[in-house]
């Protein structure tokens, strides 16, 4: 198989990245990715919007999304991406659903603790706009939180104020994630599990329970190759996927200019991927 670069970890304005499906796609072109998933989170917006318009047959895409999880009797928190689903099935309606209630309930939560915690204010036209974002979250209250005057970056503003208004348990379980995801026909992937962009990262004894448990609920793929990751780290990744009969699969955690992390970048040295490496792609086909 020859070389070539992906990507199936992206998001889009649809969450909390900043490019339009049409900007990403103008960027996934240029870059030489060959294969590519959008993948934001709670909304599937982002991810339908680039299948309409995208044409170019050079390029595979496939549909994603990121849920946040967390596992009930070790209280660990995961994010589970979902590759390839078919979002007519009803399981996978139900779990788009259950993880868009808990979006917005959270939003609505952090609006009254800013509130009432810093006397942070927001009117009911900025609402509405924060509101027509299909998964609102941190960074766009962060950037009105800026724009009000109240801090001078975004992540100041998460950092001192949004992040010290706890919301409560307000992740979906990942069994039901899982199972929902693998029913309508899609992939389950653990993203980023050894700790996301800005996380401490996951000590083994927990990564090793956290797998044990994501395997009995039917998780079928890790992804080892990952942009904060050295190579070190991603072989040995690839090494506990194999170990445990699960695809590998490897993204960048895209956001545009929300987070520094280039398209394609699957591991902290940037270093090619041969596509072989990265057995999901089989699952696609491809």
């Amino acid at each position: 198989m020859k070389s070539f670069l992906l990507d199936l970890h992206i998001h889009t304005a649809a969450s909390d990245g900043t490019d339009s499906p049409y900007e990403l796609l103008n960027k996934i072109q240029k870059s030489g990715i060959k294969i590519f998933a959008v993948t934001d989170h709670d909304t599937i917006n982002g991810a339908l919007e680039t299948q309409k318009i995208f044409n170019d047959t050079n390029i595979k895409f496939i549909k994603g999304i990121e849920f946040s999880t967390r596992i009930e009797k070790s209280g660990a928190k995961c994010h589970i991406l979902g590759l390839n689903y078919n979002e007519n099935h009803p399981a996978f309606i139900n779990v788009l659903k259950a993880g868009n209630k808990l979006r917005h309930e959270k939003f609505y939560k952090r609006l009254e603790l800013l509130h009432k915690n810093f006397n942070i204010n927001f009117t009911d036209l900025e609402i509405e706009n924060l509101l027509k974002i299909p998964s609102v979250g941190k960074p766009h209250l962060g950037n009105l939180i800026v724009a009000k005057g109240f801090a001078d970056t975004r992540a100041q503003a998460i950092e001192i104020f949004i992040d010290k208004c706890s919301t409560g348990n307000d992740k979906l379980e990942a069994d039901f994630v899982i199972n929902s995801i693998n029913s309508s026909g899609g992939i389950s992937v653990w993203a980023h599990p050894l700790g996301g962009e800005r996380e401490s990262e996951l000590p083994e004894d927990k990564f090793q329970n956290t797998l044990k448990d994501l395997i009995s609920f039917g998780v079928k793929g890790l992804e080892c190759y990952y942009s904060k990751y050295n190579f070190q780290k991603c072989t040995w990744l690839a090494l506990q996927a194999d170990c445990n009969n699960l695809l590998i699969s490897g993204g960048s955690d895209y956001h545009g200019s929300n987070k520094d992390i280039p398209l394609g970048k699957l591991n902290a040295e940037n270093m090619q991927i041969n596509p072989e490496k990265i057995t999901i792609l089989k699952e696609f086909g491809l």
